[in-house]
């Protein structure tokens, strides 16, 4: 039973995680605590081993994601690579303070990142863009065929950023997508479609940093990887194809609600 409930799970991370950039660690992670922690359907589940089980499936829905994504070239590739250098001291301090958390204050802090993190994007729509970091960095450009981006981030101010979005990866398992998306869109004005791919990309090169120490903590509970990393790749396939269907605005807005949602069941968890 265990082993259907976690490719399910995988299935569907690979899916969401994909189709708005978020890499599935965030939707891995509640999912899998529910049916382990909180109805005991899959045994010796911890804050810990969970996010054990999230980085080593999250290097595999970041190399699908990507792969998919190169083929519609919606990945910077140069802005990816920049994004990952920030975030590996955050990311190896991240797993290292896990190790303190239990499963209540888990569920708690977890919970309170991913309201603030679906808040800002319910006001982005209201809020002034934030061109400052655009005009006082390198400046490109991106057409979908319908509308010209033009987006950028002053180097300092990106490493910074990605560190902190490094820590909360390692923390909480959840690929840091989940964070960067948002902040690529809301502070860097990238397009969309082109913040979800460029996170995968990331996603997936910060995920094996945050593997191997997580791995080198004991975090992984490697027997429940062999249902989870396959359903996950293929779950990535599909939700890499479904984001080729939809509009930027359907992006934003599926983002917005999956993590409001989510974040309100942990804050819930963490509270009683």
């Amino acid at each position: 039973m265990e082993w259907i409930i976690l490719a399910i799970s995988g299935l569907f991370s690979g899916i969401v995680g994909a189709l708005v950039g978020l890499g599935g660690g965030v939707i891995l992670v509640p999912a899998i605590l529910f049916f382990g922690a909180s109805l005991s359907l899959i045994p010796n589940i911890t804050p810990q081993s969970v996010v054990g089980l999230s980085v080593v499936m999250m290097i595999f829905t970041g190399l699908s994601s990507t792969l998919s994504y190169m083929k519609t070239k919606t990945v910077d590739f140069k802005s990816g690579f920049i994004f990952f250098i920030g975030s590996i001291p955050g990311t190896i301090l991240g797993a290292f303070v896990n190790k303190g958390l239990d499963l209540p204050s888990f569920n708690l802090y977890f919970g309170i990142l991913l309201v603030i993190l679906s808040t800002l994007l319910l006001v982005r729509d209201r809020l002034s863009p934030v061109r400052w970091f655009v005009e006082n960095g390198k400046k490109k450009t991106f057409n979908d065929g319908d509308k010209t981006f033009v987006y950028g981030y002053p180097i300092w101010f990106a490493l910074l950023l990605t560190f902190g979005v490094g820590f909360a990866s390692g923390l909480f398992g959840i690929g840091g997508g989940s964070i960067l998306v948002p902040a690529m869109i809301l502070l860097f004005l990238f397009p969309p479609h082109v913040a979800v791919g460029t996170s995968m990309f990331m996603v997936f090169l910060s995920s094996i940093v945050n593997s191997v120490t997580h791995i080198s903590l004991g975090n992984v509970p490697w027997l429940y990887t062999i249902p989870v990393i396959p359903a996950a790749y293929i779950g990535a396939k599909i939700g890499a194809k479904l984001n080729k269907k939809l509009n930027s605005d359907t992006l934003v807005l599926a983002l917005r609600i999956v993590l409001l949602l989510l974040g309100i069941r942990s804050i819930i968890e963490g509270l009683f």
